[in-house]
């Protein structure tokens, strides 16, 4: 009977666990089933989530990949450009940056590939140069320079030497462009009369197989609705296009620094702050501070127009503060195109030819902005001194020995032909072909030795200026 006992007692605990066990295994199952089917409503979720964030990214062409680091240096040789292995020239890198890569340019003397002194992106990319070799340290204007020049060979690129437009493509990025650190020095990419660096000429020649003069900006960037622009620690010397050295248009809501750069005997414009947007809100808003902008001259001996050293569209809103404005053809700011917010601010203004100020045809110096000028928002501590600019003697009286010729004299000088040519001319009632005025001027937009502009750069004045990045 005790044996009976213990035997039921026995099965009755092994029914109790086994039961107990069965159900347990029955809960863990169900628990994998729960997990699992928690994990694809996970899944799915993640999936739908990422198609939702590629939809919008495809929607504001922010579907790229960004950030990525490319890397330039004169002793380079491949196209991967990485670090260890970086590419020799921009125009390697051109067919594979995205919107939002960074490019690191070591320091030398970059002539373009083949020597066509110029690269062009059509993506919103960063360039940073100033690097060393091994691009563990930068010092743009001092050891590790990266100076940006060409050749002047006949069919060689005249666009400008590094352009960014990218308002076709990225009409809307919202994203910042960098340009820091590049030195621009177009001075072997002119063709000067002669050859002898004295005065530049804007025509080809064939025969002895020289490209014109370029006449296109040093730096010039054109980006879409809300994108920035940053430009500082520049040199741009010896450009010589008809608007500005440094060119930049940004469209609406976009933004744009250009602080600390130097530029150094250009002719047209030093800045010019450009408008893709034509509407009453969202105006382009530039910030122009710290700037050392000299010698800027007008387009030829003869012409009407360039020779400031900041002009801006009707729509824009533009401050700029504690520039140096010295020696330009005609004047400091030029505000015809009638600009209705400009704030000056603590800007130096020296030695312009015909105003420091222009709004419509009005030419005014300092002491009238505050009576006369109607676009000006602000305009606080602006002041005229007395400067030295650190250039050699040589090019400083060149300079002074140049002649600025009117062209209402040119005109009255010329003579009508009275030859077969005119006389057909006059029968079909076109206007009559006077005689050729050849320019009168042995020196335009002579040569800067690079070390002079850099040399004018690292120097304050009055406080006021770009320094040393």
């Amino acid at each position: 009977m005790k044996r009976l006992l213990v035997l039921i007692a026995f099965l009755f605990f092994n029914f109790t666990v086994n039961a107990q066990f069965g159900k347990l295994l029955k809960d863990v199952e169900k628990g994998i089933k729960d997990v699992k089917k928690t994990s694809d409503d996970a899944s799915r979720t993640a999936k739908n989530t990422q198609k939702s964030v590629n939809n919008t990214h495809k929607s504001t062409n922010n579907d790229l990949p960004t950030g990525r680091d490319f890397y330039i240096s004169l002793n380079g040789n491949g196209r991967d450009a990485t670090k260890n292995q970086p590419a020799k020239e921009l125009a390697v890198v051109v067919p594979q940056v995205q919107a939002g890569d960074r490019i690191h340019m070591a320091a030398g003397t970059y002539l373009g590939a083949t020597e066509r002194g110029s690269d062009i992106f059509d993506v919103p990319v960063s360039i940073i140069g100033g690097y060393s070799p091994d691009f563990s340290s930068r010092d743009p204007w001092g050891k590790y320079r990266t100076v940006l020049t060409g050749t002047n060979e006949y069919m060689k690129e005249s666009t400008e030497r590094i352009g960014i437009l990218t308002d076709k493509k990225f009409k809307d990025w919202n994203g910042t462009v960098i340009v820091d650190g590049l030195i621009i020095d177009n001075g072997p990419r002119n063709r000067y009369l002669h050859k002898k660096g004295l005065y530049i000429l804007r025509k080809a020649n064939e025969a002895s197989g020289e490209n014109p003069s370029p006449d296109t900006p040093g730096i010039k960037i054109r980006v879409g609705a809300t994108t920035k622009v940053i430009v500082k620690n520049c040199i741009v010397t010896n450009t010589a296009p008809s608007q500005g050295a440094i060119d930049i248009q940004v469209g609406k809501n976009g933004e744009a620094l250009i602080e600390n750069n130097a530029i150094i005997n250009n002719t047209g414009e030093g800045i010019m702050c450009k408008s893709l947007h034509q509407g009453a809100d969202g105006l382009p808003q530039y910030n122009i501070r710290n700037n050392t902008i000299l010698f800027c001259w007008k387009k030829d001996e003869i012409a009407t127009y360039g020779g400031n050293c900041l002009m801006m569209d009707v729509n824009t809103i533009v401050t700029a503060e504690d520039n140096v404005l010295g020696f330009a053809d005609f004047g400091g700011v030029n505000n015809v195109k009638q600009c209705k917010n400009l704030t000056l601010k603590g800007n130096l203004f020296v030695g312009h030819k015909k105003y420091d100020y222009k709004e419509y045809n009005t030419m005014m110096k300092l002491d009238d902005l505050d009576d006369y000028g109607q676009f000006l928002k602000n305009t606080t501590g602006n002041f005229s001194a007395l400067i030295k600019v650190p250039t050699n003697p040589q090019w400083a009286e060149l300079y002074l020995a140049r002649k600025d010729i009117n062209r209402g004299e040119i005109e009255a000088n010329v003579k009508v032909s009275n030859g077969k040519m005119n006389q057909v001319r006059g029968i079909l009632g076109l206007p009559l072909q006077g005689s050729s005025q050849g320019a009168a001027a042995e020196i335009w937009l002579h040569q800067l030795p690079l070390e002079d502009a850099i040399k004018a750069g690292l120097q304050t004045y009055n406080g006021k200026g770009c320094q040393k990045p």
